[in-house]
């Protein structure tokens, strides 16, 4: 039995569930957010709970019971708490505007690099740190991956974008091994 999928999910108040055999809708204060459910899987309502169990024990249906009830979990956290993520600037001269819905972020290379802000997300700029927040979890680590995509930190001097807390594994460089 899979230990995450048997647990029941929480509906958060002010969140209002629509079930159909195919897909689930969630919508709440941020927004509305859909899951499909696939074949294998049966999610049940009751109360304010909602509970997902597998038609049968083959092996795509245990494989698929918790990753359903985690989407399920995570879209009604989404619509009724959000998510959020923070990214580092670390470098001399690196930085961050927005420009309309666009992020320009000015890493090192001689051109900014512009990159559109999807929808559904927000973002905003503390001094070196971007905070993007949205209700739907997938897009918005899709949208920090590309972000940290454009300058990932280099393990020398640890220069680049990383995420808050992130550590880096850094290399000692020529001149420390010369003189070891």
């Amino acid at each position: 039995m899979s230990r995450i999928g048997i647990r029941p999910v929480e509906v958060a108040s002010g969140v209002t569930v629509e079930l159909s055999p195919t897909k689930l809708v969630a919508r709440g204060t941020l927004g509305t957010l859909e899951v499909s459910l696939p074949y294998g899987v049966k999610v049940n309502q009751k109360d304010n709970q909602i509970s997902v169990t597998r038609i049968n024990e083959s092996k795509q249906n245990k494989s698929l019971h918790g990753t359903v009830r985690n989407l399920i979990r995570n879209a009604i956290v989404g619509v009724s708490a959000g998510f959020e993520k923070r990214l580092e600037l670390v470098g001399i001269g690196y930085r961050a505007a927005l420009e309309g819905a666009e992020l320009v972020l000015q890493v090192g290379y001689t051109h900014p690099v512009r990159l559109a802000i999807p929808e559904g997300l927000q973002v905003k700029i503390e001094k070196n740190v971007l905070i993007v927040s949205g209700a739907d979890k997938q897009r918005l680590g899709q949208f920090c991956a590309e972000i940290r995509a454009v300058r990932p930190p280099e393990p020398y001097k640890g220069k680049g974008i990383r995420y808050q807390g992130e550590q880096i594994r850094m290399k000692q460089g020529k001149a420390m091994k010369a003189g070891a």
